[in-house]
């Protein structure tokens, strides 16, 4: 009989980047590195579990904009283009290093890699969502909702219904693509403030996810800490992100990907190999790159880039099975000690980025493979769980109001809200304003209605955190402006278009093209709701 609950939770999110006006764009590769380093690595990891009768837990959130990516004709068959380059790229490397046999051993360990990626890919039909689907329907995967954008909720909340549109167009998105309303939201970075709660219940939302904080402070003090959801005023869980777990595997002091024996991700081929032998697998335009293919390893603290011994997947993998086995180790005796001071069975909650396990943390997903076999067949202690079905077994919590958190650099909204982006809050919250006035307009016409839609998609584009954040953590700022500019032009000019009753049919057309999410929108998402104005 097991005496506590282990939840690993991932947020699958990248932002909508999607450029049919342009033969190449560096920001799409976000998509496919991803699909190759960690969506591909991840599935096959579920796969294998199932088929040695392994019964795994896991939730997993699935944004809006990432269903839509994977599932666009045209970013899968770029995609396809992308792997067919480093499946060439990889043969070219291999017969480079025919005399040299430790980077023949990594290149032949990469395509095999390449290799699975393109059979499972194929084997879905390039439809990544229908896989994961499948792990939800055999009640191992527990997928959950996120904003419709990723907008970050606590800086729009002056604007209800622009709140609102964020979490009722990302639950009407799931129920298009999985059959059923979502059970479960991971708010935009974990970003709550006090009355949120109420949306969600409207919106038929059971649970979601804050940091630890959020419950920490509650009110009244939760009993149990974060170690037990509690329930808001309007029967919403809540579910608080636990310190201990977390920082094991976030910590850059004491985390385990940064082990000496691990692939280190800043020494890339894109860089290192020489100009003209690269030259075709780099940008068009001779900029060099990454390509993911890494021949070193982290090696040891301190140590300069080109100071890094050469990479070996068999150590790197033994490395993942002890950190597996020492993450459960710690689970166990967390769950002891909780256990003997709650007198009732604890949930541990451990969510992370999808993306950092096996794109940033190349060995992750053997991380997670490891530890849910170890986790099945080395110990009694603690049951892995997902959150859907916790609920189910656990229903009875208690009753608190939620402290305003997020899970960002200081817990609360200052990361995206500085002096870095503060630039774009009075224009998107103009926009908000605008659509909230326009969502009370009956169309004259058909065009009237795509153009009142897509300004909508554009605002709600607009609004995603993920540019306010890049603009903080200064990478890749010009494209993070570019992109939030562009969407509040489209926006003012349709507005414009609209007001005036003469709309540019033809531009339409282009921008309905460029920016497709949400095809089944519908404007008066926007208008308001009395509960929700309160």
């Amino acid at each position: 009989m097991s005496i506590g609950y282990v939840a690993l939770v991932l947020h699958a999110h990248l932002p909508f980047v999607r450029h049919p006006e342009s033969d190449y764009v560096l920001e799409e590769e976000w998509l496919y590195e991803a699909i190759t380093e960690t969506y591909i690595p991840l599935l096959k990891v579920f796969e294998g579990l199932k088929r040695d009768g392994i019964d795994f837990k896991i939730t997993m959130s699935m944004t809006p904009p990432l269903v839509s990516m994977l599932r666009d004709p045209l970013l899968q068959e770029r995609y396809e283009a992308h792997l067919a380059q480093l499946e060439e790229l990889i043969q070219l490397e291999a017969e480079h290093n025919v005399n040299n046999g430790h980077l023949r051993y990594l290149a032949e360990h990469y395509a095999t890699e390449f290799k699975e990626a393109r059979q499972l890919w194929e084997s879905y039909n390039g439809d990544l969502v229908t896989a994961f689907k499948k792990f939800q329907d055999s009640n191992n995967l527990e997928i959950i909702t996120c904003g419709a954008t990723h907008g970050y909720l606590p800086l729009m909340k002056m604007y209800p219904e622009a709140v609102w549109a964020q979490i009722q167009v990302a639950c009407e998105h799931y129920e298009q693509t999985f059959g059923k309303a979502p059970r479960g939201i991971w708010l935009p970075e974990c970003a709550y403030y006090e009355g949120l709660d109420r949306m969600l219940a409207d919106a038929g939302l059971r649970y979601f996810l804050t940091d630890g904080h959020g419950i920490l402070y509650a009110r009244p003090r939760p009993r149990f800490g974060t170690y037990a959801p509690i329930y808001t005023e309007t029967g919403v869980a809540v579910f608080g992100r636990d310190h201990e777990s977390s920082q094991q595997v976030w910590s850059s002091e004491v985390g385990y990907p940064g082990a000496a024996e691990y692939r280190e991700f800043y020494k890339d081929l894109g860089w290192e190999a020489e100009y003209e032998y690269i030259k075709p697998y780099i940008m068009p335009n001779g900029q060099r790159k990454n390509t993911g293919i890494k021949y070193h390893k982290i090696t040891g603290r301190g140590l300069g880039l080109s100071d890094k011994a050469l990479y070996d997947p068999y150590w790197a993998r033994e490395k993942a099975a002890e950190h597996a086995d020492n993450f459960m180790y710690n689970r166990e005796r967390q769950s002891e000690h909780l256990y003997g001071m709650m007198q009732r069975p604890p949930i541990i909650v451990s969510p992370y980025d999808a993306e950092l396990f096996g794109h940033w943390w190349y060995e992750g997903p053997w991380f997670i493979d490891y530890l849910f076999r170890k986790s099945w067949y080395d110990q009694k202690t603690y049951q892995m769980t997902h959150l859907a079905d916790y609920l189910r077994d656990q229903p009875t919590q208690q009753v608190c109001r939620p402290s305003q958190s997020s899970w960002g650099f200081k817990g609360f909204h200052e990361y995206w809200l500085n002096e870095t982006n503060a630039w774009i809050y009075p224009h998107l919250h103009k926009a908000a304003e605008r659509m909230i006035e326009i969502s009370h307009l009956e169309p004259e016409d058909e065009l009237q209605w795509k153009a009142l839609n897509q300004a909508a998609r554009e605002l709600l584009l607009a609004q995603s955190s993920d540019w306010a954040f890049i603009m903080r953590t200064g990478t890749m700022v010009p494209y993070a402006i570019r992109r939030t500019r562009s969407h509040l032009m489209r926006f003012n000019k349709l507005y414009e278009d609209v007001k005036v009753g003469k709309v540019d049919s033809g531009w339409l057309e282009k921008v309905e093209l460029m920016d497709n999410i949400f095809p089944e929108i519908n404007y008066r998402v926007y208008r308001p709701l009395s509960s929700h104005t309160k």
